[in-house]
């Protein structure tokens, strides 16, 4: 496995993703090489040194399903895995649901394999223990972290379940974006917020990718699920064979067995998958993507 970082100048942000609309690709595919690597652009996962990183462990997982190389691309936030894809960069990037939904409606990426949801909450609001919050209705007036404006479980859904409880982003409280997961629980940590909005499926991971012992927190509220969870999104270059490859490899490192090894990563093990997904089966995105301030059908 090969690992850089890519500095993506002029990132995409859900506005600019909204100004573009879907203008669709005019690249053709070109005859597969089965000896070229496979590249993906990732946040990166896991920087903790006593642990294996959730990336390293899919690129190897990856390699040995497929037989090809893997190279991994560092980008900074969510969007600019969408940007590299779409500007071909690279071949593939893993995106959790409403950003696959946002790159699919941009006409500009191809979704090559859907995880689908499993009819759990996928997001909670954390409180420090001593915290007089004992309900969502009690965030009325508070400062709420949130991770990034294109997460699914860091923002999307608890905006939404928010919303579900009258409290309004702006109206009703304070919205803070940290730059990540990492970045709310620090906030709440440091008494910054009161609240710091994430996927339990993080509280339920423990250190080091959430940070606060059993008896220092709490959760207050759970979100809806998802219909899909995330999504392999690919570049529309990609030849049919090499799209192939990677759903047979997906299927194969996404199996049970391997979500421990895969950490933040293995919440998708074990999901149902649907290879070359219609963009119709991201339309219930469509409601609390509006309540987060964007609307999907203004990307077409």
């Amino acid at each position: 496995m090969r690992r850089t970082t890519l500095p993506v100048a002029g990132l995409l942000a859900v506005g600019a993703l909204v100004l573009t609309g879907c203008q669709g690709s005019s690249a053709e595919a070109a005859p597969a090489d089965p000896n070229a690597p496979i590249t993906i652009a990732t946040l990166p996962i896991g920087e903790d040194p006593t642990a294996e990183n959730p990336i390293e462990v899919f690129a190897e997982l990856f390699e040995e399903a497929t037989g090809r190389k893997v190279e991994v691309t560092d980008v900074p936030d969510y969007l600019s895995v969408v940007e590299a894809i779409r500007a071909d960069h690279v071949d593939i990037g893993i995106m959790s649901g409403f950003p696959s939904a946002l790159a699919v409606n941009t006409g500009e990426v191809d979704p090559l394999v859907a995880f689908e949801g499993d009819d759990k909450p996928v997001s909670t609001c954390v409180v420090l223990n001593d915290s007089p919050v004992l309900s969502l209705e009690d965030l009325e007036g508070k400062t709420v972290a949130f991770a990034d404006q294109a997460s699914s479980s860091g923002y999307f859904m608890p905006v939404y379940m928010l919303h579900e409880a009258g409290l309004e982003r702006g109206d009703d409280y304070e919205a803070v974006f940290a730059g990540g997961h990492e970045g709310s629980f620090a906030a709440l940590a440091q008494g910054q917020v009161d609240a710091a909005c994430t996927a339990i499926m993080l509280t339920e991971l423990g250190k080091p990718m959430f940070p606060f012992e059993d008896g220092e927190w709490r959760g207050v509220g759970e979100s809806p699920s998802m219909a899909v969870q995330g999504t392999v999104l690919g570049r529309q270059s990609l030849d049919a064979e090499t799209r192939a490859v990677i759903a047979d490899g997906i299927a194969k490192v996404f199996s049970p067995e391997n979500a421990e090894r895969l950490g933040a990563m293995g919440s998708f093990a074990g999901l149902g998958q649907v290879v070359e997904p219609d963009a119709d089966l991201y339309a219930s995105f469509a409601e609390i993507a509006a309540v987060a301030g964007v609307e999907l059908k203004d990307l077409k």
